[in-house]
Formats: C-alpha cells, sequence, structure tokens
C-alpha cells in the first residue's frame, strides 16, 4: 500500500506536529506499507526522519504553509502527482491557518480526494461542538461564535465525506452520529507516542521539576502554575525550579515573552522553547510531576499520553475531554479547579512531597500508555483502509466492513482482559 498522511511534521511548529512524527514512525513498520508520503508543511530545516529501525521508503513532499491561500491546489495537485492508494488526514479546525480561508480550504481536502476515488480517512483530533471558542483563542464576540460555530458545522461535513472520520474520544462518535447522521465514524484511540522501558521513577538531584509542555496562551496559561508554585514556596522549603517547555500559539504570538517579563522577578524558571524530539524524554523523566494549565480543552492530549510514556506524575484540571480521557484510558492524576490557583498549589503540593504518591501515580499512568501504543493504533487505521478498499472493490455497503472491524475489536479486548 502506497500511503499518504497529510500532516505538520517536525521541525515545524503547526499544531499536530508531533502525532504526524509519530504516525509516520509506526506507520513505516508496517509490513502493509510499501511506500510512505508525506504531505507536510514548509520548514527552513530539514525534516526528521531519523529512525532507529529500518522501514519501508519515506519521501518527503513539502507542500503547503500555514495560512497559505494556496495550499488545497498545492495540496491537490501533489496528490495527483504520487497517486496513493490511501490517504491519512491529521487534523484539527486550525490545522493550515488561522485565517478562515486557508483554515476552510485545507479542510476541504478530504472529500476531494474521496470524489477522486481515494480511500481517505481523516482522524479530527477536536469537534467544533466540544470547544470552547472564547478560550480556545477564536473570539469572545457571541456574535462571531454563532458564525464560526455555522462554518464550523458546514466544515464538519466536508471532512465527514471521508470514507471514514475518526475520532479519539468516545463522546465526539456520539455527538457526530447523533447531529449529522453520519455512520462513517471510527472510535481509533490517540495512542501513546512511545512505550520506552520502565523508568526507574527517579529523580535527578537538584531542585524538584514542575513542568508544563505544549502550545502556550489560548487555553494553555502558564501564570497558574507560576503563582502556585509561588504559593508552595511561602508554606515549605522545598526547592522547586518552573519549566515552561514548549512556545506560543499559532493564535497568541509572543504570549511567552510577556510571561517573562511579568514574571521576571520569579526565581528558577526556565522557558526552554522549541523542544526538539530528541529532548523530549529528558524533559518528561526530569519532571516531578506534569501539570496541565488548561482552562478548557480541545480534544485527546498527546501531553498526556506522553507523560504517562515517561512514568510521570500529572496534575490536571477535572474538566471536558481531559476528564473523558481519563476515565476511559486508565491515567490518574491529582485533579484541582482550574479556575484556581490554591487549588493547583494543593494539587502539585501533594504530588512533590510524598515520593511514594508520586511514584504511584507515574506507575499507573505507565500502565496505561502501554495499553495503547502506536503501533497498535496504526494498524487500526490499515484496518479500516482494507475496510474501504474492499467495500469498494465488491460494491458492499462500508458499514458492513466497519462492522467487523469493531467486533474484531471487542473480541481482542475481551481476550486481552481474560
Amino acid at each position: 500500500m502506497k500511503l499518504a498522511i497529510v500532516t505538520a511534521y517536525p521541525p515545524s511548529k503547526v499544531t499536530l506536529t508531533e502525532y504526524g512524527y509519530y504516525l509516520v514512525k509506526h506507520f513505516r513498520l508496517q509490513k502493509e506499507i510499501t511506500e510512505l508520503y508525506i504531505l507536510s508543511d514548509y520548514t527552513s530545516a530539514p525534516k526528521d526522519l531519523d529512525f532507529e529501525e529500518p522501514g519501508c521508503n519515506i519521501v518527503v513532499k513539502e507542500c503547503w504553509s500555514f495560512n497559505s491561500y494556496t495550499n488545497f491546489f498545492n495540496l491537490a495537485q501533489t496528490i495527483a502527482s504520487i497517486k496513493p492508494d490511501a490517504i491519512l488526514f491529521n487534523l484539527q479546525f486550525l490545522k493550515f491557518g488561522d485565517k478562515k480561508i486557508p483554515a476552510a480550504l485545507g479542510l476541504v481536502l478530504p472529500a476531494y480526494c474521496r470524489f477522486k476515488g481515494i480511500p481517505t480517512i481523516s482522524l479530527l483530533h477536536n469537534i467544533l461542538e466540544q470547544v470552547d471558542l472564547e478560550n480556545a483563542g477564536f473570539t469572545k464576540n457571541k456574535m462571531l461564535q454563532a458564525v464560526y460555530n455555522f462554518i464550523g458545522t458546514s466544515l464538519t461535513r466536508f471532512v465527514l465525506s471521508s470514507d471514514v472520520l475518526a475520532v479519539t474520544i468516545s463522546k465526539y462518535v456520539n455527538i457526530l452520529e447523533k447531529k449529522y447522521n453520519a455512520r462513517n465514524i471510527a472510535l481509533i484511540p490517540h495512542g501513546s507516542f512511545e512505550t520506552p522501558p520502565e523508568p526507574t521513577y527517579q529523580l535527578p538531584e537538584g531542585p524538584k521539576q514542575v513542568m508544563a509542555f505544549g502550545k502556550f496562551g489560548t487555553y494553555k496559561k502558564v501564570e497558574i502554575l507560576i503563582e502556585a508554585v509561588e504559593i508552595i514556596r511561602q508554606r515549605t522549603a522545598l526547592d522547586i525550579q518552573i519549566v515552561i517547555a514548549g512556545t506560543d500559539s499559532p493564535n497568541t504570538p509572543g504570549y511567552l515573552d510577556t510571561v517573562k517579563e511579568k514574571y521576571k522577578h520569579v526565581p528558577q524558571i526556565r522557558f526552554t522553547g522549541y523542544v526538539a524530539e530528541e529532548d523530549v524524554s529528558k524533559i518528561f523523566s526530569e519532571s516531578a510531576v506534569s501539570v496541565f494549565p488548561y482552562t478548557s480543552t480541545t480534544g485527546s492530549s498527546g501531553v498526556l499520553h506522553q507523560a504517562g510514556s515517561y512514568g510521570n506524575a500529572v496534575a490536571l484540571p477535572d474538566l471536558g475531554d481531559l476528564s473523558i480521557l481519563v476515565r476511559e484510558e486508565g491515567y490518574v492524576g491529582e485533579f484541582f479547579n482550574a479556575s484556581d490557583v490554591d487549588s493547583l498549589a494543593n494539587a502539585i503540593q501533594k504530588i512533590v512531597t510524598d515520593d511514594s504518591y508520586r511514584i504511584a501515580l507515574g506507575k499507573a499512568n505507565y500502565k496505561a500508555a502501554c495499553s495503547l501504543p502506536m503501533s497498535e493504533i496504526t494498524k487500526k487505521y490499515i484496518d479500516y483502509f482494507k475496510a474501504i478498499q474492499i467495500s469498494k472493490s465488491n460494491g458492499f455497503p462500508f458499514e458492513i466492513e466497519k462492522k467487523k472491524i469493531e467486533e474484531k475489536v471487542t473480541t481482542e479486548e475481551v481476550l486481552k482482559n481474560d
């Protein structure tokens, strides 16, 4: 199978870059994939293809840019030139830009590919029905929010024109099936990026590192984290370093510079900037706790899966998709009120002052991460691509093949639990 994946890819700063990297890393090892094309955004530095294990041939086609009005045409031309057997879109609503037209044009591409007869799966990491438009940085204006919701509904219909629309949270399946009367929705969990050997759960000498990881400024705001650690410092004699690992969200350029200036009087804050893939494990393994300073959620959390892979304890708000994810996939953490700095301080303090509790959380999260490795997730996508091809070649309704996959998954889960 010649597979094309439309995604941002390291060293890109566009959203879902890390997820694109791990899709490629694990698809290339599947025996069914003979050639893999990465249809990525342009970057000044070369793409990160330094994989240890041998796999299928990979071809990079840089053919789109964030906020470019020509993305649809450039991608369509590239897809036509490579003639893939199947195509996977790694999407969220601001994947191709934070301007309305470029963002919308990019999301029309799955419908175009299916029209061209290419087996098409779109992985949609968030759905607009579950996004807090104000906190996520779209708009505070209620009238504009109504406009965004209308546009979002229309664009969702285009993405639903894929042969399969994959989502990572069960609630999304129910919402989309009910609202759009869709029958091509597949629940495919996010999966864990890496399943490294179980860590020792021991921390390096020196200050305990309290870390937040991601793209900050919209619904991920680090002020509450800094102020929570300041409260802990006042209460205790703990030696704590605050680690802000990541960059500004594309919607809020300059946010972290503003934070640096505002809190320049606060000691022991480290801003790492962009974290290269090879440095991710070090960031997590040296942290006493990974904190999720979120005011809302916009889909499944790649950071939570990364934290689990490295055996991290986590402090997270009990809200939205994070709560669902924790319940469905077996992660654990110390919860806090998203708008209450004292609540966050209590959550962090409980973890960093009790090593046995920190290690217990880390072990539980590592176990949860190991139960859903990306190798298994990519196999699920291949199963769905095969089902699409069978239904197209034999003229069967896709629902029949989809049901076979779901029954197979259910049977495997029963056997695994036994």
